[in-house]
């Protein structure tokens, strides 16, 4: 089991929001990724929206950073620990910048990069970007293979619907970037099989993972490959595209529950743990939250 964490600071999404966090300094945020690197977390995550409709922001709240130059950010400020996006939507992009925006991360950061797709659910975000909403999961399932083959072909071509390209050169080529599919429909878990080193489900429970592993090891092009399987700590009860609140949010707080929740996590086939460190008053507080997370938890998996 490795662990991850879902940076701080980055959005300001209500169910987790902590009160420091709107007034968070760029010292603060380097702070925190240096002591999730020195405790042991394996990954620093990030989540995407590049802007919030009227209408949701009292529910997912207004800051939402972009998600490529956040991570290139947290790399710069540390040495070894990964970052990734949890998760970029990808038919909002060009796929050739975000090949080369990876690569160039790839390159700068010594390997520490991995790129987490989803094709997006809100529909305002998609029209004010000029992005058929209606199209999103044929877009990106077009888009990987076109961002596979910059990454992979001396000569990159690819002639699609939404992406078509030839005749060029592309570099840096990465030397490996992990490509992490979120999403728990059922195209979803097949673009995983098909296309991903990993899955990000999101809002399900750890009874109802294993099914769903299954379904993803039955689908097409799912090998045996190294797949990574992220699983968060934290249950978030809220409606998928509405955001309506359907329960409490249970944030684990303290060791037992840490402990308690990774376990649940590994016996029901994750490989990695999203932490949750249950909410705090202030940086110095999380801070040391960090720090108890890595004895209390990390230091039983290592």
């Amino acid at each position: 089991m490795e662990f991850g964490l879902g940076f701080p600071c980055m959005n300001l999404y209500p169910p987790t929001l902590q009160p420091w966090e709107a007034t968070a300094t760029s010292a603060d945020m380097v702070a925190i990724a240096r002591k999730a690197e020195e405790v042991g977390f394996a990954y620093l995550s990030v989540s995407d929206h590049i802007i919030m409709s009227a209408e949701m922001n009292e529910a997912m709240g207004a800051r939402w950073c972009e998600g490529v130059t956040a991570i290139a950010f947290l790399a710069g400020a540390t040495q070894h620990i990964r970052v990734y996006n949890s998760v970029l939507v990808l038919p909002y992009r060009d796929p050739l910048l975000v090949a080369k925006q990876l690569a160039t991360l790839d390159l700068m950061s010594g390997g520490r990069a991995i790129l987490g797709v989803g094709i997006g659910h809100l529909e305002k975000e998609f029209e004010v970007l000029g992005v058929s909403c209606a199209d999103r999961a044929a877009i990106t399932d077009e888009y990987l293979p076109a961002i596979e083959a910059l990454w992979s072909q001396d000569a990159p071509s690819f002639d699609g619907r939404f992406a078509s390209f030839k005749d060029i050169v592309f570099e840096p080529k990465p030397a490996r970037v992990p490509v992490w599919i979120g999403g728990n429909s059922k195209p979803a878990i097949a673009r995983a099989a098909r296309s991903g080193d990993g899955w990000v489900p999101w809002k399900i429970t750890t009874d109802e993972l294993p099914a769903l592993l299954d379904e993803l090891r039955d689908q097409p092009g799912y090998d045996d490959r190294h797949f990574d399987v992220v699983m968060p700590m934290a249950i978030i009860q809220r409606e998928e595209g509405t955001q309506r609140v359907l329960g409490e949010t249970v944030i684990p707080d303290g060791r037992d529950e840490w402990l308690a929740a990774t376990e649940a996590n590994e016996r029901a086939g994750a490989t990695v743990t999203g932490a949750s460190l249950g909410h705090t008053r202030s940086v110095a507080e999380y801070l040391d939250k960090l720090e108890a997370f890595g004895s209390d938890v990390i230091s039983q998996y290592r």
